[in-house]
């Protein structure tokens, strides 16, 4: 994020001559806050990066070329960059990541299914978890899945975060039957897509709405994993 967000052209070349050591020192300030949070009592960990879903997004691509960035750089250099911030993770210590494609005020800011980056990111980058962007035609099909190991969890995000509008059960019944075509049921879970306010604005989205849509998630994971 920090890459795609000021671009390669803005990082100071006296500084950082190669990318190389801008994510080598990016990595060792995750590791540092990791190693705090650890110490803290933490064994969960979320690290959130939308812009790998942004590198499946074909108008956006074309934009980071043409302000100087190689998207498909900037993908070896993020799985370098997550290999290093977890090199020293404890055993005990499970680190998930989320992907989207934007979510502020109920909008969205890229589009485009998960095949371009999927093979990179579910074997090369090593996290215990991944909850992906589901809840629309913009994330693509479910085919994707087929690239994600054994040794790795994936939550579904069917539940849109945008809307207040409900989703039926058996909808997210079939889509989960659907993904599990591409990955076992049992390494699958359902959540949101996304948070409900991602930003300080929020979404156009009541609480209550919110609430319901939480208790689907419960009341529909409970009918297919078995109680909770």
């Amino acid at each position: 994020m920090l890459l795609t967000q000021v671009g390669q052209p803005n990082i100071d070349r006296h500084v950082y001559p190669d990318l190389d050591r801008f994510a080598d020192d990016t990595a060792a300030a995750y590791r540092a806050e990791i190693a705090d949070l650890y110490a803290a009592g933490c064994r969960y960990l979320q690290l959130d990066d939308v812009s790998l879903a942004y590198l499946c997004d074909e108008t956006m691509r074309a934009e980071g070329k043409a302000r100087g960035d190689d998207p498909d750089r900037q993908l070896a250099l993020s799985v370098r960059m997550v290999r290093e911030v977890l090199r020293d993770k404890p055993r005990d210590l499970a680190v998930c990541t989320h992907l989207c494609r934007g979510n502020f005020r109920s909008s969205w800011r890229a589009q485009g299914g998960y095949e371009r980056v999927a093979e990179t990111v579910f074997t090369q980058m090593p996290y215990d978890g991944f909850f992906l962007e589901f809840d629309d035609a913009r994330s693509g099909d479910f085919s994707p899945l087929r690239h994600v190991p054994k040794t790795a969890r994936v939550v579904l995000g069917l539940v849109t975060s945008k809307t207040g509008t409900l989703e039926r059960k058996d909808d997210l019944k079939r889509r989960l039957d659907e993904a599990a075509k591409y990955l076992p049921l049992d390494q699958l879970g359902l959540s949101p897509q996304c948070g409900f306010s991602s930003t300080v604005e929020g979404n156009d989205i009541g609480v209550e709405q919110q609430r319901a849509k939480l208790a689907l998630c419960v009341e529909t994971a409970g009918e297919v994993w078995g109680a909770l």
